[in-house]
């Protein structure tokens, strides 16, 4: 096995799972919030985006459910 290699040479191609993997939304969420999991993003080193993320993807396993009253 060569010790580096030269990818300058390969070919390209998009990540075949991708589109499986995440979907682009917009929604509307309120400033406290933001504020909120971008105070909590900064101090765990992600980004806020990905802490929602994280967030909801818990609430998905867990089977987490809001009562609205």
């Amino acid at each position: 096995m060569e010790s580096e290699y030269n990818l300058s040479k390969m070919k390209r191609r998009p990540n075949p799972f991708a589109k499986q993997l995440k979907k682009q939304v917009t929604i509307s969420l309120g400033i406290d919030v933001i504020e909120y999991f971008e105070m909590m993003a900064q101090e765990q080193g992600i980004s806020y985006q990905e802490l929602i993320n994280l967030y909801l993807q818990d609430c998905v396993t867990s089977g987490r459910k809001l009562s609205v009253n």
